[in-house]
């Protein structure tokens, strides 16, 4: 792509104003960035055009240039301006929306911003029957650190502004002589803020904030299931001296419940019957999750295992979608009578006695059986 027209490449007008450049750059470094295309050989080069575009094309005196003499503007022999700059330089504009969350932070900190606070987690646990319907304003307690009420988050006490830091002239970073080399590191002063308190808050110590439980009402979405993540944006811990505040992110658990068993949006239930009733057929009520119960009509003949399939009677999705809701599936478990008296004892052998044909199964594994035997003693 070496000598690609810098506007092709973003994907732009060249009359594109400076927020349509920069949605494009976006756009296309989202698009063409490294770790995102492993498979392509080509993917770092073509993403390092991308920049030097934009880094192009953001600046009025270079993009000026840029209309006028094309690339000869950067080379040598052009017009005797720089070089149209590095990776770094356009990439680092939008570093923090591109890969914030990705990273784990809250992007880069300029030296005069104050840091973030720290993102929090909170672990809520929820019975079936709450994650089917949802809920609304559901009240948590979080142990937080939040805005200082005596200094309005500015550390100082009666909310007067820092003074500029006087050992790095508010740089917030200091240089150190090393030999032949000049280092530059954090100023010891003010840790980088480029601001210094005199007369710290009596009640956070020039922090900021203070610790409190706060109390907090999330609304609950319907069909949310265990590993479920609800991020509150701005509700984590609050910055240093008045820094922007990190995240609250809630992860859902649901716990297991007594009847129903879930498999995403479809729920299982074991339902025993009589070995009369499975023979003869018959009704049985279930209760459904949603609330009330339903009626099921049980065949003549059912067997153990045997599924039953109740459409849209399960968890709704979370995401929606054309499966709004799961379905129910109900398993017949046929169970052997227990403490027989003398009079039923006397009617199973009756029954036995007359039951030639009616046990296919077993007539046929016995067969098998058999057949089994006399193979084997040959």
């Amino acid at each position: 792509m070496a000598g690609a027209d810098y506007y092709s490449v973003l994907g732009v007008a060249r009359d594109a104003s400076a927020d349509e450049l920069k949605k494009a750059y976006r756009r296309k470094a989202r698009e063409l960035h490294p770790d995102q295309n492993k498979d392509n050989p080509n993917a770092e080069a073509e993403f390092k055009v991308v920049n030097e575009a934009y880094d192009v094309l953001k600046d009025p005196q270079k993009k000026a240039a840029y209309d006028r003499f094309g690339h000869e503007a950067f080379t040598s022999a052009g017009a005797g301006s720089q070089g149209p700059g590095n990776f770094s330089s356009a990439f680092s504009d939008v570093f923090e929306d591109l890969f914030g969350d990705i990273m784990g932070g809250g992007g880069r900190r300029g030296a005069h911003s104050q840091p973030r606070g720290s993102d929090l987690r909170y672990d809520l646990e929820l019975d079936l029957e709450q994650a089917f319907s949802g809920v609304n304003k559901h009240r948590i307690t979080v142990p937080n650190l939040v805005s200082c009420d005596s200094c309005n988050g500015s550390g100082s006490e009666g909310g007067a502004m820092p003074m500029t830091c006087p050992t790095c002239s508010g740089a917030g970073s200091v240089r150190a002589q090393r030999g032949f080399f000049a280092v530059e590191q954090t100023c010891p002063a003010c840790r980088g803020l480029g601001k210094v308190i005199t007369n710290p808050c009596g009640r956070c110590g020039g922090e900021g904030r203070v610790k409190r439980q706060q109390t907090i009402d999330i609304d609950i979405p319907p069909g949310v299931d265990s590993g479920s993540r609800i991020r509150l944006s701005g509700r984590g811990e609050a910055g240093q001296r008045g820094g922007q505040s990190g995240d609250l992110y809630v992860f859902i658990g649901v716990r297991e419940h007594s009847f129903f068993e879930r498999d995403g949006t479809d729920l299982f239930c074991a339902v025993p019957v009589s070995m009369t009733k499975a023979a003869l057929g018959g009704e049985v009520n279930i209760p459904v999750i949603g609330g009330g119960r339903t009626k099921i009509r049980i065949p003549p003949g059912s067997q153990s295992g045997k599924r039953m399939r109740l459409s849209g009677k399960g968890m709704p999705s979370l995401r929606g979608g054309s499966r709004g809701t799961g379905d129910l599936f109900v398993e017949l478990s046929v169970e052997t009578p227990v403490n027989l008296t003398e009079e039923q004892i006397q009617l199973l052998r009756q029954f036995e006695q007359l039951a030639d044909d009616n046990n296919p199964r077993e007539k046929s594994f016995s067969g098998k059986v058999r057949s089994f035997w006399k193979d084997f003693k040959c």
